[in-house]
């Protein structure tokens, strides 16, 4: 499911029109991403958290040529599944 999906679902299982669908929808992912910009966690109870990890930097091998390179520390969002959508999705 992508996003444009999930506001045609939200869309007709609430009886929304699309526009305000693909609105909330934004709304959320908005608000998601500005808020793990910040650093902050996201727990969805039953669903899952989402947490930002530090890397630090390490000396890494590009594929093609075999030749070391350093890669600089980067900071990455990083998803936990939460118990009840893991019993859910199965194991």
């Amino acid at each position: 499911m992508n996003k444009s999906e999930l506001s045609e679902t939200l869309a007709v299982k609430y009886g929304l029109s699309l526009k305000k669908a693909e609105e909330v929808v934004t709304a959320i992912f908005d608000t998601l991403t500005e808020a793990l910009g910040t650093g902050e966690r996201i727990e969805i109870r039953g669903f899952g958290s989402f947490v930002v990890n530090d890397y630090k930097a390490y000396t890494g091998r590009n594929p093609k040529t075999g030749e070391a390179i350093e890669v600089k520390p980067k900071k990455l969002p990083f998803f936990k599944v939460g118990k009840d959508l893991r019993e859910r999705v199965g194991h």
